[in-house]
């Protein structure tokens, strides 16, 4: 790598750990109350929180492909292969962040059915 690739990869970097504190990634539902002896009032109050955390990642989510794309940009022309190693890095995070939305909306919905069981 030459030295003006280095450097442009270096300030890149820089605004990317710039930009990253500005991603606010959301803290996780961590408790979810037994749809088998929860009340409806609780149950709604968890539905509330779980969908305020996905809406917060995906405001997260938002955040990271605009800061991305600003780094793109920032870049300017590099090599292929640290685009690549970039993208593979940005994929990683955005998938991480996709799974765990899911893994919360999947554990809510597992009480949700045995509160929904319950009730008939």
């Amino acid at each position: 790598m030459n030295k003006s690739t280095l450097t442009a990869v270096c300030v890149a970097l820089l605004l990317l750990a710039q930009g990253a504190l500005a991603c606010i990634y959301p803290d996780r539902v961590k408790e979810f109350p037994d749809g088998m002896t929860a009340t409806r009032d609780q149950m709604v109050a968890s539905k509330k929180a779980v969908q305020s955390y996905i809406a917060d990642m995906e405001s997260y989510l938002s955040c990271i492909e605009a800061r991305e794309a600003e780094s793109q940009i920032a870049m300017g022309t590099v090599d292929e292969g640290t685009k690549r190693q970039r993208s593979a890095m940005f994929d990683k995070k955005y998938n991480a962040a996709i799974e765990a939305m899911n893994l919360v909306a999947e554990e809510f919905n597992v009480q949700l059915r045995a509160y929904n069981a319950r009730k008939k």
